[in-house]
C-alpha cells in the first residue's frame, strides 16, 4: 500500500512536534510514521534519535518525514 498523508509540515514542527511527514510534499509509506514510532520506543531512554538514525528505514528517506529528533523511551529493566 502506498499513499498515506501529505501534511504541512513545517506547520507541524514549528508547534512543537518531534517528527513530521512530508517536507517534499510527497505522499508518504503509511508504515513510515510506525517505524519512527517503534524506533523510538524501542531506544534507550539516555539516547537520542536524530531523522538520520531513522532515514534508512523509510521507504523515501527524509524526503517522506523528518524532524528534530527525540529521546528513546525505552527504560532499562522496565520492559514486560
Amino acid at each position: 500500500m502506498r499513499g498515506a498523508c501529505q501534511s504541512y509540515f513545517e506547520a507541524i514542527i514549528s508547534a512543537g512536534a518531534n517528527f513530521a511527514s512530508s517536507p517534499a510534499r510527497i505522499l508518504i509509506d503509511f508504515l513510515d510514521p510506525l517505524v519512527i514510532a517503534e524506533k523510538i520506543a524501542l531506544t534507550d531512554e539516555y539516547r537520542y534519535i536524530t531523522i538520520d538514525d531513522i532515514a534508512k528505514e523509510l521507504r523515501d528517506g527524509k524526503s517522506g518525514v523528518s524532524g528534530i529528533g527525540a529521546n528513546g523511551k525505552m527504560k532499562k529493566g522496565k520492559m514486560h
